[in-house]
């Protein structure tokens, strides 16, 4: 083995390059079970973001479900998720370009899908019909689907969001429950008398407060009479569940954690009480983070301090004992008797579908979101830091150090930084193996991923550092963050750059506007203007500013003082944007604002719109050409040469 190259950091040669990171890398999600048969939604870049149901079925045998152009996607909410359902042996599913719902027959795969909701002639790509669908279950007692409808018939007016029946024969909807802003979850009880759901109304985000509700049904599935069941305003209820044996239950973070309960008789009770989140925020539809394997035995998944476990509860002794996968990330559980099939990652292992029996302990892995083989040494391991932070208290974040077997720096150079800001900001990111991470480390750049408060997975109060507090606290972890590493000895103070995308985006705009230490940044699709986004976003998050910000238009000085785009006379470093120009969440103007007056003022700044692109990037040549893009940005600004060719970015002012 030779001695590694000496060289610059930023100039190292990598093997992870943007066109293996698009070329092999898919989505995955969604995993369903139906008659000893696995299904999950893979997302394709190279397919221009197509997603695509996919079979195992139980003879080992793997296929695609629906052909080209279906895209399995759903705009409810606008983040989507819940997009499919399959029972006896028959898929139905949200298609992307029209919003409708279809039906195929696994015997039929790959053949034309047959529309369930009507089809009027208005219902194109360009035009897609008023109503959207999402969360879907299967009534068989009735021959219907129970499902989550959006409707946008009023340009003018709020979407209108309820719980509905699709008959799979007529298509006609019957409404079983509205009046609420929000449902999610309907939930059918085994011997399908009972169903549930979860509401909520502005300007409540799900993990602010949910109310979890329940109706009694007749033989026809027409409500007989509805009750509020538990939840509020303080109260998150997440992912009810009936039992096998008909018994209710749900996750809440009452005590502060979100842990779970039982409802039965009319009273409920905690099932194991731990300081540990057994929920997750609900941005998507279906998550699903614990399963029955009987009865008498839940399998979930929990988080402690943003690393997951595995684990089964007695839910008579509330007795819980670990199981160990090799896995830090885990979600999207499904339990079939003796074996779970889950979505699982790790330091060193990509997303993947894990099968695991629990009898044995054996674990398979079914499918990878890259089937690439990292080579040991290209790799870098994440350290979680702690670090002080205002008002006496602690932020977290992963380390990733730099690390190129084949490369090495000089003794007197630090490595450059680059802050990642996780999106949300209810959100956290993990310490799974990320090829956009490697691609920055295995070229000498250090990477700080962030759990800013506000974020996930480190209980209710952590999350709630946030509340009024956007612009404040996750700017002050950021900047913390970077401060403990060059204390720390570990970067260079002098090259410092911060990324992030949605409200990861603006953080790094606010962060380069009201802080000086960071030297440059890159924008993914951010807000620059919180009274914009106030009163120009998708009714999802039309209220979510109250919370954290402050009422609008009451708290207008508070919007005004903490949005990037009307401080730009303290912005002094060069900034590059990206922005889908099809995005409904951040419109392209709040991007192009920003642009305007860089240039204005004289700062080096790039600009880099795409074309068919919503909020976040899922075409392989945008996700390509945005990585490079960045790259490049900060080569010319820390003055380092890559050992690539890449294709230049036109930066302005410089």
């Amino acid at each position: 083995m030779s001695d590694p190259k000496l060289a610059p950091y930023g100039s190292w040669k990598s093997p992870i390059t943007a066109e293996l990171i698009v070329a092999e890398t898919i989505g995955l999600s969604s995993l369903r079970l139906d008659n000893n048969n696995l299904y999950w939604l893979e997302s394709r870049p190279n397919e221009g973001g197509r997603n695509v149901i996919v079979q195992l079925d139980h003879k080992g045998a793997m296929r695609d479900i629906n052909a080209a152009p279906f895209n399995v996607r759903t705009r409810v909410h606008e983040y989507g998720g819940g997009a499919y359902l399959v029972s006896d042996d028959v898929v139905y599913f949200s298609n992307f370009a029209d919003q409708g719902i279809y039906r195929q027959a696994i015997s039929d795969a790959l053949s034309e899908p047959e529309p369930v909701t009507p089809q009027p002639e208005a219902r194109t790509p360009d035009a897609p019909a008023n109503d959207r669908y999402a969360d879907g279950i299967m009534d068989r007692h009735r021959k219907r689907l129970i499902c989550i409808r959006e409707d946008h018939s009023e340009p003018s007016a709020e979407a209108v969001n309820s719980v509905v029946a699709l008959d799979l024969e007529s298509g006609v909807s019957t409404t079983l429950a509205s009046g609420y802003d929000f449902y999610s979850s309907p939930r059918l009880s085994p011997d399908g008398n009972h169903l549930v759901w979860l509401c909520w109304n502005h300007p409540n985000m799900p993990w602010d407060g949910t109310e979890l509700h329940q109706a009694e049904l007749d033989a026809d599935g027409n409500v007989v009479r509805s009750w509020k069941i538990t939840g509020g305003e303080d109260d998150a209820v997440f992912q009810p569940e009936w039992s096998p044996d008909g018994t209710l239950y749900f996750v809440s973070d009452r005590s502060g954690w979100w842990n779970l309960y039982r409802y039965a008789h009319g009273n409920i009770g905690a099932i194991f009480e731990l300081a540990a989140e057994f929920g997750s925020p609900h941005w998507g539809f279906g998550i699903c983070n614990y399963g029955f394997r009987s009865a008498d035995e839940i399998i979930c998944t929990y988080s402690d301090r943003a690393t997951d476990c595995l684990a089964s509860i007695e839910v008579n002794s509330g007795k819980l004992t670990i199981i160990p996968p090799a896995y830090t990330s885990l979600g999207g559980i499904r339990v079939d008797e003796g074996t779970v099939y889950m979505l699982a990652a790790s330091p060193t292992d990509f997303s993947c579908i894990v099968k695991l029996t629990l009898d044995s302990g054996q674990q398979q892995v079914i499918k990878r979101c890259n089937e690439l083989e990292l080579e040991q040494g290209y790799a870098s391991i994440p350290e979680a830091i702690e670090y002080p932070t205002e008002d006496g208290l602690t932020a977290h974040g992963f380390y990733y150090p730099p690390l190129n077997k084949d490369f090495a720096a000089p003794a007197t150079e630090k490595p450059p930084l680059l802050v990642k800001v996780h999106g949300g900001p209810t959100s956290a990111t993990d310490n799974s193996l990320s090829l956009q991470i490697q691609y920055w480390t295995s070229r000498g750049v250090a990477i700080l991923d962030v759990n800013y408060g506000g974020s996930t997975g480190y209980g209710r109060d952590y999350r709630s550092r946030l509340n009024g507090q956007w612009g404040v606290v996750d700017v002050n972890d950021t900047v913390n963050g970077a401060n403990f590493l060059i204390k720390r000895g570990d970067v260079d103070a002098d090259r410092l750059a911060i990324r992030g995308g949605s409200a990861g985006g603006y953080t790094t705009l606010a962060v380069l506007t009201f802080r000086d230490l960071f030297k440059a940044g890159a924008s993914y699709y951010g807000v620059s203007d919180l009274e914009s986004l106030a009163k120009d976003t998708h009714k999802f998050e039309s209220r979510y500013l109250d919370t954290i910000v402050g009422p609008y238009p009451a708290d207008l000085e508070t919007y005004q003082e903490r949005s990037p785009i009307h401080h730009i006379d303290q912005l002094s470093c060069p900034v590059i944007f990206f922005q889908g120009l099809e995005d409904q969440v951040v419109p392209p103007s709040q991007a192009e604002a920003m642009v305007d007056a860089l240039r204005d003022k004289g700062l080096p700044v790039a600009y880099l719109p795409f074309e068919g692109e919503q909020h976040g990037f899922r075409k392989a040549e945008n996700i390509k050409r945005s990585l490079d893009a960045e790259f490049y940005f900060y080569s010319r600004v820390f003055q380092f040469e890559p050992a690539d060719e890449i294709e230049p970015v036109k930066i302005e002012n410089m």
